[in-house]
């Protein structure tokens, strides 16, 4: 059905509210299931798919949880596939949408011991190619890296673009035939348990499913049929550095970025490079900051001096882009995923908090299978991240 940014009556199987990394990624398998599929995106500005670091490297979550890290692996494993799959759609995606870098876990100093001690342990145990690795050895594999104490190498670990991914998605399920109506989302048409349409700035689309995965913005949907799904914003800033010499090389630092690992410091903001001599560095944790979209100057500074740090060998890259992003943290920093209790036809895909690049892709199929029938999805591998357990939470 292609995208409609001039709204008008739009009539689906079902109305995905949210066209960011998990609205996208629900549609697109909804319509690989035979599903007739309308997304009502609102492009806020903030959205968390398009600021987000896309790390994906679950086998060095630093939570002990062995269930949200078998999530996460599935995750990892689905995320994979997915690329395949939408190149088989006819949309190619290159290595700068997806690519497996590897990823560096490292201690600065001698005092940050414990931490990566811990860290260290679950991740070997839980992967046979993580292996700890020499100082020297890690600078070796990232040129711009300064002095560490340890380093954990993951070889396997994946970095994935999130603007680039949630386009490749879009035209994906634009060729499966998936509606796009560009306009905010404000209210549903509801007979009982049941909403019937969601109603537009300048359109309205009947259907007989909603799915909610309007990211940080999700609670106020929930809101319109009186069931509290407790997401808030957690803002998020991220600066983009570009690593060059006067001629365009990248012979100060030694090789192309794209070669480079990810660096997770224990204690530090994390460090993604890219190809062409892009560098991320990110991301502050405001959780206090609401929806706002600003950069800031103690923000960028932070990020700044953090990034230096690690890295002395970006001290001389430019500043190129400083990003602001709304992570979608749900109350317990698990995602929430199916039906929503007191409605028949309405399910939700949110809380992703950091992990929406890693987690909203597979999340998004598990709930695309329960729209489509498969109850037991839901109920088998994410059962425990059902909206049922904030039931008895009041809607602000």
């Amino acid at each position: 059905m292609g995208t409609d940014p001039q709204g008008g009556q739009v009539s689906a199987d079902v109305a995905v509210v949210g066209g960011g990394i998990v609205g996208a990624s629900v549609a697109y398998e909804l319509a690989a299931g035979g599903a007739s599929v309308a997304v009502i995106d609102a492009s806020f500005t903030g959205r968390a798919s398009d600021a987000g670091a896309g790390i994906v490297s679950p086998e060095t979550f630093a939570d002990p949880d062995e269930e949200w890290f078998e999530f996460g692996r599935r995750s990892s494993a689905h995320l994979r596939d997915l690329v395949g799959r939408i190149g088989s759609d006819g949309v190619e995606l290159d290595e700068a949408t997806f690519s497996e870098c590897g990823s560096l876990v490292v201690a600065l100093a001698e005092h940050e011991d414990r931490w990566f001690t811990e860290v260290a342990t679950r991740a070997t145990a839980r992967s046979s190619q993580v292996t700890e690795i020499a100082p020297a050895e890690a600078r070796g594999l990232f040129p711009a890296l300064g002095r560490v104490w340890r380093a954990l190498h993951s070889p396997t670990a994946g970095r994935v673009d999130g603007r680039r991914l949630c386009a490749g998605l879009r035209a994906a399920a634009e060729r499966r035939g998936v509606h796009f109506v560009a306009t905010e989302a404000l209210s549903f048409e509801s007979h009982g348990d049941r909403v019937d349409a969601v109603v537009g700035a300048d359109s309205a689309v009947s259907c007989g499913t909603v799915v909610l995965a309007g990211g940080a913005w999700t609670a106020r949907a929930a809101r319109w049929v009186g069931a509290s799904v407790p997401v808030t914003p957690t803002k998020g800033q991220i600066v983009h550095l570009k690593v060059r010499t006067a001629d365009g090389s990248f012979a100060a630092v030694g090789s192309d970025t794209g070669r480079w690992p990810i660096v997770q410091p224990v204690l530090n903001f994390y460090v993604v490079p890219w190809p062409d001599g892009r560098v991320a560095c990110g991301g502050t944790f405001e959780p206090d900051a609401g929806f706002d979209e600003r950069p800031t100057a103690a923000g960028v500074r932070d990020l700044l001096r953090e990034a230096v740090t690690i890295a002395p060998g970006l001290g001389d890259a430019e500043l190129v882009e400083v990003r602001v992003g709304f992570r979608p943290e749900s109350a317990d920093d698990r995602p929430i995923l199916g039906l929503l209790p007191g409605t028949s036809n309405v399910h939700v895909c949110t809380g992703h908090g950091a992990n929406g690049l890693l987690m909203g892709p597979y999340s998004g199929a598990l709930v695309a299978r329960g729209v489509l029938g498969a109850a037991e999805a839901i109920a088998t591998d994410a059962g425990g991240y059902g909206p049922a357990r904030f039931a008895g939470v009041r809607p602000d």
